[in-house]
């Protein structure tokens, strides 16, 4: 990477347990300004806007791609095979239910919005394993899947419509970068589908007090005398997501910690005003398409044509080409239960080719219930969103002006105090 700043050998270095000790929401930024009450200040600096060093380290700890994924090893109903429930041959930077990885992660600072695919990213391969690692190439590989989507900051208007008025003077403030991550929550669920019908689980429509018509005919993988009710299975998918937005967050913001950086992370914007869906011309967001019906209490969000689409009509021509197109993603190419791809395995064909297949039953199971969810609710899922966004990390350049006068010694870590000179290239 040539020469290198002194804050990128502190971050290197920094040690796990002051990142997680010491992590704060630090919303004070350089050039905030709290107009009135006991904590009343106007910073003396002008934003100071993350370089590109530092954007890239805190994008790859929010969801870079760690290595290859280890599948789930065993289920003594399998054998001989092992179970199949990841969707993703690659690991990231956080936890997804099963290897599902049905997140993305979308940006914006002052030049622009940005795309940052990685779910299905395959990972760069060493000769000497991950201490020989080149990290110049790591943020490179990175750096190259960034997509521009708009000129200048995203829109959040400071109003009560958009966002929670205690965030009206930091969110999303000129100099941060505002990092969202979301979840293609139509896709996840399929895969929730597949993880239960290859378990042997029936559902049943709870909400309209109902059997799934036609699921008698699949009596034999699952067990239709005993469903699981609708509205759970898709509220545990709803919660698996959260789950999986908020500790990429959370990566995030322990990585803040390490490179000095305020910020923190924080659901008080309007997930519909920052997705597209605020039905203002002003404000609009990233775009995603949306509709409404009246048996809805609120818009439902199902993708960003050509970006990023939601696994349901009418990004998909059916709920059938929807579920194969999961089933390719988990085992087509590049799958994490296909033969040819690479991975940590000594014998990784051996072990990937030896997943339980998904068979015209299965399938056409996933599919009727799948089907008659998005007929019956006229969306997939049917009672929760199908984009879902919910969590934010914000990074910018602390004013340790604002904590030196109002609070104790303690307030900021020593990399936030050496951020002016430890990010000052040599």
């Amino acid at each position: 990477m040539g020469d290198f700043p002194p804050g990128l050998v502190e971050a290197a270095n920094f040690p796990l347990i002051e990142a997680i000790h010491g992590r704060r929401s630090r919303r004070f930024a350089r050039g905030a300004s709290i107009p009135g009450g006991p904590l009343a200040y106007t910073s003396k600096h002008p934003p100071q806007p993350l370089d590109e060093l530092q954007q890239l380290l805190l994008l790859t700890a929010v969801c870079g791609n760690t290595g290859w994924s280890n599948l789930i090893p065993y289920n003594r109903h399998y054998r001989p095979a092992i179970p199949n429930y990841a969707a993703a041959a690659g690991g990231r930077s956080f936890p997804s239910a099963a290897g599902f990885h049905t997140t993305e992660i979308f940006y914006t600072d002052d030049k622009g919005v940005y795309f940052f695919p990685t779910r299905d990213l395959a990972p760069l391969t060493t000769a000497g394993g991950p201490d020989e690692a080149d990290l110049g190439a790591y943020l490179d590989a990175h750096k190259n899947r960034i997509i521009k989507l708009a000129d200048g900051r995203l829109n959040t208007p400071a109003s009560p419509m958009h966002m929670e008025m205690h965030n009206d003077w930091c969110a999303n403030v000129p100099g941060s970068t505002l990092i969202i991550p979301v979840a293609d929550l139509a896709q996840h669920l399929i895969l929730v589908l597949c993880y239960l019908v290859q378990n042997g689980v029936c559902v049943y429509d709870d909400i309209n007090g109902r059997a799934i018509p036609g699921i008698e005919q699949f009596k034999g993988i699952v067990d239709t005398d005993n469903a699981y009710p609708l509205s759970v299975v898709e509220q545990t998918g709803l919660t698996e997501v959260t789950v999986e937005v908020s500790t990429a967050c959370y990566s995030g913001a322990l990585m803040l910690q390490a490179l000095g950086l305020g910020g923190w992370m924080y659901e008080g914007i309007n997930p519909l005003s920052i997705l597209g869906a605020s039905n203002e011309d002003d404000v609009p967001g990233l775009g995603f398409r949306y509709d409404t019906d009246e048996r809805w209490p609120l818009p439902n969000v199902t993708g960003l044509q050509g970006i990023f689409e939601g696994h349901c009509p009418p990004h998909f021509s059916s709920m059938g080409a929807a579920v194969d197109a999961v089933l390719e993603r988990k085992f087509g190419s590049g799958g994490p239960y296909n033969a040819k791809t690479l991975g940590p395995y000594k014998n990784n064909a051996g072990i990937r080719g030896r997943a339980m297949p998904h068979g015209e039953e299965f399938r056409n199971c996933v599919v009727t219930i799948a089907q008659y969810i998005f007929d019956t609710f006229g969306r997939f899922p049917a009672s929760v969103p199908s984009i879902f966004a919910m969590m934010y990390l914000q990074a910018h350049a602390l004013d340790t002006d604002f904590y030196d006068k109002y609070f104790s010694p303690g307030a900021y870590l020593r990399t936030h105090a050496r951020y002016a000179t430890d990010w000052v290239k040599p």
